[in-house]
């Protein structure tokens, strides 16, 4: 006769340690106890089951204790609990579901008896509509009250992945959800800013957050909670509660046997997996693990190191020489259409144990922009400032996070470093990556900061700058600063950096940031090889900062913020708290502006909201990601209520009441959800457009439609090169001289011919961005042209140029009116910002 091996617990890691045993050794007598009903079920698709994702219980049940014992020839016996060790004689004691108690013997045991949700002592637990979720049986319950009861509010304590998995699910069946966590953050492997953008996700789909307050108590009446007291003196009505506050190590069987606990309340094992007796086994969720990364003990409750340490105690159980070298705690959360993911290290964790990091932020597409459906995902990468070893790695965004944290989790198993990632060689089409990928993207910008190519600062280092001592530089274009940026900040777009350098001091510290890094970066090595040497760019850009800052003014700091929207996550802004909440009663229009990209959506709010009269609401479906950020600020700009603006489903939806200011001219009244406008002394925006350039002139008129739509006042200067963008594109017969002819005819005829000013390619580079333009639903040049005219733009045409280039009056296009210097001057001392392009 083989080995008699003993397995208690019949789920990831026990199945799977049996399963494994069988394989390596037809002649072992293997024995599976599970207390439970229930074998290898799929626990961690228990909240999906609740919504109906899952709509069949049957396919949470992977093996019945029947297939499994025909499959391995395994005695599994459920109902069946062990109560005792005996470890002296090798024997456990076993009580069966209907009383009857009996020994049995063993060469091996091992135990996975997972870890049980925690319940702590709080007045009222014990209402029978407050459920844990671990097991089948748990989810049933929770399924049939759902089903039967048709609660109308739930309150979910807890932020952790079967938490918001739970809430997400419970929100699906229409329950109004409230998920309570006493952290500042959910999800607690994320750092605090990659938690923020999760926030962001989980308010725009309509859940309440409430963060830093604890649970007091439940209020009951007749047996059921039907309020949830909080710490602050908060109630929140409910007709269920989820209780996930997190999950304690089941070790009372291996503390009775004698058996070794570790300092975190798990089970001590060696590297082999054995507890202190060498005969006894544990793995899964009762155990201490060695953290890969830092070498440290601790807990991580998770399925796929569970069902690895099953294998590995086999192997061991059967001779091999079979080694568990840690665990990462590699893990990914489905929240709405958010993904959140995390391996590693964070940085709480290594700042605890002093352990010396680096961070990097990119904020790349899912896929090649140009194919459609690409959506933006944050990558935060924790690395060793000397050699580049990675550490940790956070990702949160849609599409993708998976394939990356992967990358990223194997890379950290096999010790890579940041340039590691550099060299990585990975499928790339255009409907699925980039050629540069996202993972080669963040080696990229870490590697730069290891060879000391860019010094960078962070997003919880800005509030603390001495502002007489530093100067923060906005690199983005002005219509981005104007939508939100960091207070105290001038802006100076990239590419005017070069000849705009006599405007930065060299004595003087200098912060650059952007929206996301990369121009930050190329701005901070421009200064450097000019001679700056105190530079320093923001990692993660505005992006990062931004969602950040916001969500600690949430919970009481205040990071100043100047005309900011709410935190962001991939394009899904959230709205400050109360906007949701602002009835929407009164004569309502509706606006569609799906499909238009940004400033798109905002130019036709600012049309219809000409249309209507002081009161009426318009109400705005538009699917731009940057949307509710933009209709925030441009609300506070001109004075108009905002009364709701919130992500449903795939589409975001804004209602905007129309005020004083924007019916009268006069100034509105400041709300809360539209703080006092700003003066109105010189508002205008004037521009001077000297280049023929089809890239240059879109950029000029989508920042003129852009300030237009805000109900700034503005006028297009067009000379010299500029003034073909006005011709006509058909020829006009005007008497003209031999050199204005010759001038003519070289010149491009209209906004049609116009070139790149990079990239031109004989004229296939105009006509491939117009291509693509087209599919991504961008207005054209034409477009935008006309657009500029029906808001109102003033066009300009130099009447000096005119003369020097050859073009006459009848040549441009209708609208145009002509002028000179003073038409300019006097446009520019009304203005607050003149742009040269």
């Amino acid at each position: 006769m083989g080995k008699k091996v003993l397995i208690v617990g019949g789920v990831a890691g026990g199945a799977s340690a049996a399963a494994r045993l069988r394989r390596l050794d037809e002649s072992a007598q293997i024995i599976m106890f599970e207390r439970g009903e229930h074998i290898s079920f799929a626990n961690c698709g228990l909240p999906y089951y609740v919504s109906g994702v899952i709509a069949e219980r049957e396919k949470l049940l992977v093996q019945t204790p029947e297939k499994f014992k025909a499959r391995f020839g395994v005695d599994v016996r459920i109902n069946s609990e062990v109560t005792r060790i005996f470890p002296d004689k090798k024997e456990v004691e076993v009580q069966e579901k209907g009383g009857h108690t009996y020994r049995e013997s063993y060469d091996y045991l091992i135990l996975s008896p997972g870890a049980a949700p925690v319940r702590p002592p709080i007045p009222g637990i014990e209402a029978e509509n407050i459920f844990t979720v671990r097991n089948i049986p748990d989810i049933d319950r929770v399924k049939q009250f759902v089903d039967q009861q048709k609660p109308a509010r739930a309150v979910v304590v807890g932020g952790g992945f079967i938490g918001l998995e739970m809430a997400e699910n419970l929100h699906t069946r229409g329950v109004k959800t409230t998920i309570v966590e006493m952290m500042d953050q959910v999800l607690a492997p994320l750092d605090f800013e990659m938690a923020a953008l999760v926030h962001g996700h989980i308010r725009a789909n309509g859940i309440e957050l409430v963060l830093k307050d604890g649970v007091k108590s439940f209020i009951t009446e007749n047996y059921r909670a039907n309020e949830v007291e909080l710490q602050s003196g908060r109630r929140i009505p409910s007709d269920m509660v989820i209780l996930a506050i997190g999950v304690k190590p089941e070790v009372k069987l291996a503390k009775e046997a004698g058996l070794e606990i570790g300092e975190r309340g798990g089970i001590r094992v060696n590297e082999k997996l054995q507890t202190s007796n060498p005969y006894i086994f544990a793995i899964g969720d009762a155990i201490e693990v060695k953290d890969f990364v830092t070498g440290t003990y601790t807990l991580i409750p998770l399925a796929g190191p569970a069902n690895k340490q099953g294998r590995i105690v086999a192997d061991v159980i059967a001779g091999r020489d079979a080694r568990y070298e840690g665990t990462q705690g590699t893990a990914i959360v489905k929240v709405f259409d958010c993904v959140a993911a995390s391996t590693g290290a964070n940085e709480k964790t290594l700042r605890k144990l002093g352990i010396p990091y680096a961070v990097s932020y990119t904020h790349p597409g899912s896929h090649a922009g140009y194919y459609p459906g690409a959506t933006t995902m944050s990558i935060k990468l924790i690395f060793d400032p000397q050699s580049g070893k990675i550490l940790g790695g956070q990702i949160v965004g849609c599409d993708g996070v998976d394939k990356r944290i992967d990358v990223i989790a194997a890379a950290i198993r096999r010790g890579d470093t940041v340039f590691d990632l550099q060299e990585l060689e990975l499928a790339y089409a255009p409907p699925f990556s980039s050629a540069k990928d996202p993972v080669n993207m963040a080696g990229y910008v870490a590697g730069n900061i290891v060879n000391g190519d860019v010094s960078v600062i962070h997003w919880h280092e800005i509030d603390k700058l001495d502002r007489s001592r530093t100067l923060l530089v906005d690199v983005r274009t002005r219509l981005e600063h104007e939508l939100g940026h960091i207070e105290g900040s001038i802006n100076i777009p990239v590419d005017e950096l070069r000849s705009r350098l006599a405007e930065l001091p060299k004595d003087r510290d200098i912060v650059i940031y952007c929206q996301v890094g990369l121009r930050g970066y190329i701005a901070c090595r421009i200064l450097t090889q000019h001679g700056y040497t105190r530079v320093r760019n923001l990692s993660g850009g505005w992006k990062t900062y931004k969602a950040a800052a916001e969500e600690k003014k949430r919970l009481g700091s205040q990071p100043p913020v100047t005309a900011a929207p709410g935190p962001s996550g991939s394009g899904q802004p959230a709205v400050q708290a109360g906007v949701n909440e602002t009835a929407v009663t009164g004569e309502t229009v509706k606006l569609d502006a799906t499909g238009l990209q940004c400033p798109g959506p905002i130019v036709q709010v600012f049309q219809h909201m000409k249309t209507l009269k002081e009161g009426t609401i318009l109400e705005v479906t538009a699917t731009d990601p940057g949307f509710l950020s933009d209709i925030r600020s441009w609300c506070e700009t001109t004075g108009n209520e905002l009364l709701k603006a919130e992500k449903q489903g795939s589409v975001y939806v804004a209602c905007i009441r129309k005020g004083l200011e924007s019916a009268q001219g006069g100034a509105a009244p400041s709300t809360c959800c539209s703080p006092a406008p700003l003066a109105k002394s010189a508002e205008e925006k004037t521009m001077v457009v000297f280049s023929g350039d089809l890239d240059k002139a879109i950029a000029a008129f989508i920042i003129a439609n852009g300030a237009a739509s805000m109900g700034k006042p503005v006028t297009m200067f067009f000379t010299f090169w500029g003034l073909n963008i006005l011709r006509r594109d058909q020829y006009v017969p005007v008497k003209k001289g031999f050199m204005d002819r010759m001038f003519g005819m070289m010149m491009p005829r209209g906004s049609k011919k116009l070139p790149l000013s990079r990239m031109n390619m004989l004229g296939m580079g105009p006509r491939m961005i117009r291509m693509v333009m087209k599919k991504k639903n961008i207005s054209s040049l034409e477009e935008l042209i006309a657009q500029a005219r029906r808001l109102g733009v003033k066009l300009v045409a130099c009447n000096m140029s005119m003369d020097v280039m050859g073009i006459k009056r009848e040549e441009l296009i209708d609208g145009v009116e002509i002028g000179g210097v003073a038409t300019f001057l006097n446009s520019a001392e009304k203005s607050n910002m003149t742009l040269f392009i």
